[in-house]
């Protein structure tokens, strides 16, 4: 805290100030706004550090729980702020970031946001929201429109019908998934003679009515952990939700699929939903969604897409072919905060049948009543801003055609850097992109050779020793702060599917250049060779077998 002679007080002029008059230019406050219009990257590479500091150090500055009892000036808690928030952030916008789903930004984001704010609509009703009911209605039309691919009378019947929802807006991928299940839950145990549904009477009744032994959900076992907890919401439980070994591909095994569809069908389990996943947090893999669609249809279930990260690819006419079938889906997960550049907090859920929707609709006296148009009554979430703002304005600013150039380069651009660590004497690729997620890990070429003759046992004892020389790397690589990859463990085939350590890659940020890949598989060369450990260990074993 910058000291100040100064000394703020409560008092009504002050409150009434904060509320209407805005900070000057050369306060800290405008100063960093003009910094941020300018130079938003240049900003943050000023004010986030490059070295690590521990989080149990970070943890100090945040330990006081007691409730500030006097008021600060804005511009000494921007000081505060600066230093210990800003200052021990992760500047995910870096072109050398790239090991996680977090991209760089456009620079209209920044007002528009502070427009959205300074608006503060409640999208939960028409009378905290007014115009940006109809414009989120519109957003979730193109979005069903790029899904389903429907013509204009379908959007116009529809798209602003009061009874009807062609999705609904989220604050990410994980409650669109628990929405998508929670309408498939709802349709499967409707309201059937005396029994009202399992909205209202619940899952026991339910399931004694329809007299299931229990519910299903399938999905490949590289499907999100948010399935999990849609299940425990949704009282179906996390063992429910069924995981369905994959490929040398990272892709669902269709054989085994439908082998354990029948096996439940035949045990009276009632199959809720089949899960298709359209890029792999892991991996970046996309199910066969044509062939899951077949089989959901022959067990009559619900056929849902998690495209969290993949379902921006339909942008790209080049590569939306990658994504067939998933127009058969009953619903698509879609997150608007991945590769469409929006900020944080902007998923969505689009259903095939508009009125699918009905089965989770809900009212209230004094908000959300029948007949009206209010988002809210067919949403999870109640009060939420409006995202879906700056979702149209990304989609009219960069238009299908800029997001097609953007997702072109970015797979482009994972291609080249799977063909780089191929290349390399002493990297191995370990998963190839289909979209612009790859995974590989540093292996000498000596451990590459030993590696192909060497006995099941042996292969084990050197992936671990490689597991522990990659974590070294990694944690090296984050803490030296001038590049950062995640890191993950995957089954991979060649290795009897045993899980590795692996570096993973996510090529979406627009500025990550060919150079900067280059540099990071340098700089975990020269990492790798600081291990005095892990590496002499690894070569030392390899030598002796």
């Amino acid at each position: 805290m910058n000291p100040t002679s100064r000394r703020a007080s409560a008092s009504q002029e002050s409150l009434h100030r904060i509320f209407t008059i805005p900070e000057a230019p050369d306060s800290t406050l405008g100063v960093i706004e003009k910094e941020m219009s300018e130079n938003l990257l240049g900003f943050l590479g000023q004010h986030i550090v490059a070295v690590e500091k521990p989080l149990n150090e970070i943890e100090k500055d945040f330990a006081c729980s007691a409730l500030p009892e006097e008021p600060e000036f804005v511009s000494d808690h921007m000081h505060h702020l600066l230093e210990k928030l800003v200052a021990q952030s992760v500047h995910t916008s870096s072109p050398s970031f790239i090991g996680h789903m977090t991209s760089a930004l456009p620079y209209f984001i920044l007002p528009l946001s502070k427009l959205m704010v300074g608006l503060n609509q409640n999208l939960v009703k028409i009378e905290t929201s007014k115009a940006f009911t109809p414009l989120e209605r519109q957003v979730l039309g193109m979005m069903h429109r790029l899904v389903y691919g429907n013509h204009d009378e379908f959007y116009q019947q529809w798209m602003h019908s009061a009874d009807h929802s062609l999705g609904a807006m989220c604050s990410g991928g994980t409650v669109a998934n628990l929405t998508a299940l929670w309408v498939a839950r709802n349709n499967l145990l409707k309201a059937d003679g005396d029994f009202k549904g399992v909205a209202r009477e619940g899952l026991f009744n339910a399931l004694k009515h329809y007299q299931y032994d229990g519910l299903a959900i399938l999905v490949s076992e590289r499907g999100h952990y948010s399935l999990k907890k849609s299940a425990d919401v949704l009282g179906i439980g996390q063992d429910s939700v069924i995981a369905i070994p994959t490929d040398e591909n990272n892709k669902i095994d269709l054989q085994k699929l439908e082998q354990k569809c029948q096996a439940l069908t035949d045990n009276n389990i009632r199959i809720l939903s089949l899960v298709g996943v359209a890029g792999t947090t892991e991996t970046g893999n996309i199910d066969p969604l044509k062939e899951m669609a077949a089989i959901a249809q022959r067990f009559n279930c619900h056929f849902h897409v998690d495209a969290a990260w993949g379902g921006a690819t339909l942008l790209s006419n080049k590569h939306r072919g990658l994504m067939d079938g998933i127009e058969l889906a009953d619903s698509v997960t879609i997150d608007a905060h991945k590769q469409m550049y929006v900020p944080m907090g902007a998923g969505l859920v689009v259903f095939k049948n508009p009125a699918s929707v009905a089965a989770i609709e809900h009212h209230a006296e004094y908000i959300l009543r029948k007949g009206s148009k209010d988002l809210g009554s067919h949403t999870l979430e109640g009060s939420r801003p409006g995202m879906a703002m700056l979702v149209y304005a990304s989609l009219h600013i960069i238009s299908r055609q800029g997001y097609e150039m953007l997702i072109n380069q970015s797979i482009e651009k994972a291609h080249y850097f799977a063909e780089q660590i191929n290349n390399h004497p002493e990297f191995e690729l370990v998963t190839s992109p289909e979209l612009c997620l790859l995974t590989y890990r540093y292996v000498p070429k000596e451990v590459q050779a030993m590696l192909e003759i060497a006995s099941d046992e042996q292969v084990e004892v050197i992936n671990s020793l490689l597991d522990k020389l990659t974590k070294f790397i990694q944690k090296r690589q984050r803490e030296n702060g001038k590049s950062f990859v995640s890191r993950t463990r995957i089954e991979v085939s060649r290795y009897q599917g045993k899980k590795v350590l692996v570096f993973r890659v996510v090529l979406a940020n627009p500025l990550t250049t060919k150079e900067i890949l280059n540099d990071i598989l340098a700089e975990q060369c020269e990492l790798a060779k600081e291990s005095q450990q892990y590496l002499p260990e690894l070569l030392a074993h390899v030598a002796n077998t």
